[in-house]
């Protein structure tokens, strides 16, 4: 029956038809419910059975763990900063709650989101593609729960705008939407997207509830606030944060899935991870003294922040991370060199990991491009025609 009526409604938005300038809405929905009408059939051209929306499916699958915990934390930590025992909270009642905070968050992110990238596929005359489903669920989970919605439209409307559309859309970007969305944020409104205002939201029962994140207790009171702190909880993820950042464990899980399926670069997220070692055992040696925050080992900054989200769903990204083997390595490995340099040795920021994939997603071809070079002129000795 679905497939009648869309070939019944096809003519009408096609080229010569009534509302032939609303096709890519057309098409949009059209290619949600089916595969995308367009496939390779002839010429030189790689054909797989993985397009776009399979792979980008695959990634939302991944994000499934993730956004789960973030149901059941939010809710958990907003009953807690509401004075619940630990031991009278309900998991159902937690998940819910988390629910209901996250679901307004996402909406906005869709809607606003959604009106640019449709707004752009119109006017350009092309096709609303599933990239965007990758970043509505992104953006979210990397945002606090107490974030006012109004800021959310704001962020993802900046990060799809600026850091998508204005390069020429899907597959064109050379910055992570999602985190250019959240970037932006914080820099223009830091109080709200770090959680130092109000972190926990949606209850009528609290007026306001300030607490500091593990990082920000860091430096606040050097490594001796490891004592106050359990690594387990943290690596679960049964501690305040973003939505979708704080358990280690549901990204693992999403790696394996992304690896698994060759849609996630296991090289990037293992780079990333030794970057992230090598850096924190260098300030280990450096540090003053054993209570300062440069002593803090590197397997509390593994589960602190977002290091594991960050790793394994955002500098995978493929469109701007480097695409050559080695430069992978090389990308990888900067992101967490960065990473906990940024968190080290500037405290007024504690979470670094956001700016170094930023950062190396500028640099993301200018590594491609020398290891390339350095590709050709080893071929070229080899051959002997320097």
């Amino acid at each position: 029956m679905l497939r009648s009526m869309f070939d019944k409604l096809a003519p009408l938005f096609e080229q010569g038809g009534k509302f032939e300038k609303y096709y890519p809405l057309f098409e949009a929905g059209e290619s949600f419910i089916y595969t995308p009408g367009k496939a390779t059939d002839s010429g030189p051209h790689v054909r797989d059975g993985l397009d776009l929306k399979r792979a980008m499916v695959t990634v939302v699958i991944a994000l499934i763990p993730a956004t789960l915990w973030s149901f059941y934390n939010t809710g958990l930590q907003a009953q807690l900063a509401a004075g619940v025992s630990p031991d009278a909270i309900d998991c159902g009642a937690a998940i819910l709650q988390g629910l209901l905070i996250f679901l307004p968050i996402y909406i906005v992110t869709i809607a606003a989101g959604g009106m640019i990238e449709t707004i752009f596929a119109l006017v350009r005359k092309h096709d609303i593609n599933e990239g965007f489903l990758v970043t509505s669920l992104l953006f979210p989970l990397v945002l606090p729960p107490s974030i006012p919605l109004w800021q959310v439209a704001l962020g993802i409307g900046f990060g799809v705008l600026v850091g998508k559309e204005i390069f020429g859309g899907t597959g064109m970007n050379i910055l992570n939407p999602a985190l250019t969305g959240r970037a932006f944020l914080f820099f223009a409104y830091p109080a709200q997207i770090s959680g130092d205002e109000v972190w926990v939201a949606g209850s009528n029962w609290v007026d306001g509830y300030s607490g500091a994140t593990p990082l920000a207790d860091f430096y606040n009171h050097g490594a001796s606030a490891l004592a106050e702190l359990d690594w387990w909880d943290s690596f679960l993820g049964h501690v305040p944060g973003s939505l979708g950042e704080v358990s280690t464990v549901a990204c693992l899980i999403g790696a394996l899935i992304l690896v698994s399926s060759k849609i996630g670069s296991w090289r990037i997220m293992l780079g990333s991870f030794i970057g992230m070692v090598a850096m924190s055992y260098l300030l280990n040696a450096l540090a003053p003294s054993p209570e300062h925050y440069m002593a803090i080992p590197w397997h509390w900054h593994l589960v602190v922040g977002g290091f594991a989200f960050g790793a394994v769903f955002m500098a995978t990204d493929p469109v701007s991370a480097s695409q050559t083997t080695r430069g992978k390595w090389i990308y990888g490995i900067l992101i967490g060199v960065l990473c906990v340099l940024v968190r080290v040795l500037n405290p007024a920021y504690p979470e670094g990991m956001m700016l170094a994939i930023l950062f190396m997603n500028i640099f993301a071809p200018v590594i491609d491009f020398y290891v390339v070079k350095a590709n050709i002129s080893r071929r070229e000795a080899r051959l002997g025609i320097q």
